[in-house]
């Protein structure tokens, strides 16, 4: 009888064991970065690349006084954002991906503290990203209200507890009109609580994927326009961000 109740005690405690562990493989198993992410990260004569503590890229020319701090979507692996990163840092600016516990933003929402006084030759700073490092940029935006100039949105909204409305923050939303997870109906829905000087990108024919270079996602819609000029219009807006937070507007 004892024998038994071991068991069947044994059979339940290891239930939830194999549910973590079930979990903590999923979200360390990330869809790879495509080509063009992976060659993004080499340094040249334009933009030096760092890797060894998440991925920074400096313009190789110049200190810049501006920065931003990116977060990856939610089970994204952070190489997949290095186009852009280092086409914004070609621009004279400092971009910083980081990297998050379990490839999950909503573990270390205050992971920007860190980048902010490791670089304190930066004077303006931008906080922004991807889907859920969207949303958790939001919230550190929220909470840390003092520390950044501006905010930008890909494909994300900040949760109803993160009202940013009243802020004095520059804030830019960019989303695909195609997108299958973050629509067009939730990003509307999200300007109650920006700025209504909310800078608004629709990105016509874009989806959610197409913001960084790992393919496509479960959930989401066909894009129809490529990937490239998604890319394009979402540094170009990026840009604007950035050029309006390092002139102090």
């Amino acid at each position: 009888m004892k024998k038994g109740r071991f068991r069947w005690g044994w059979a339940v405690l290891s239930v939830p064991v194999v549910l973590v562990a079930g979990f903590v493989v999923w979200a360390y198993t990330p869809p790879a970065p495509m080509p063009e992410a992976l060659s993004a990260l080499q340094s040249d004569a334009r933009v030096k690349v760092e890797t060894h503590s998440g991925l920074a890229f400096s313009p190789a020319d110049r200190q810049p006084t501006t920065g931003l701090i990116f977060y990856p979507g939610g089970r994204v692996d952070p190489r997949a954002y290095a186009p852009a990163a280092r086409a914004i840092a070609e621009s004279g600016y400092f971009v910083t991906i980081v990297p998050m516990p379990l490839n999950l933003a909503v573990f270390a929402p205050d992971s920007a503290i860190d980048v902010i006084e490791q670089n304190p030759s930066v004077q303006h700073w931008v906080v922004g990203g991807h889907s859920l490092g969207g949303a958790m940029a939001a919230r550190f935006a929220s909470t840390h209200p003092d520390a950044i100039d501006g905010l930008a949105l890909w494909a994300a909204y900040p949760d109803g507890s993160d009202d940013l409305s009243r802020r004095d923050l520059q804030v830019v939303s960019i989303y695909g009109t195609r997108d299958g997870l973050a629509t067009a109906g939730k990003i509307d829905d999200s300007r109650r609580l920006l700025p209504r000087s909310t800078r608004w990108v629709a990105i016509e024919g874009g989806n959610h994927a197409q913001f960084g270079w790992y393919g496509s996602q479960p959930g989401d819609n066909d894009a129809t326009l490529d990937r490239l000029e998604q890319q394009t219009q979402t540094i170009d807006a990026m840009l604007r961000l950035l050029k309006t937070v390092s002139s102090g507007g």
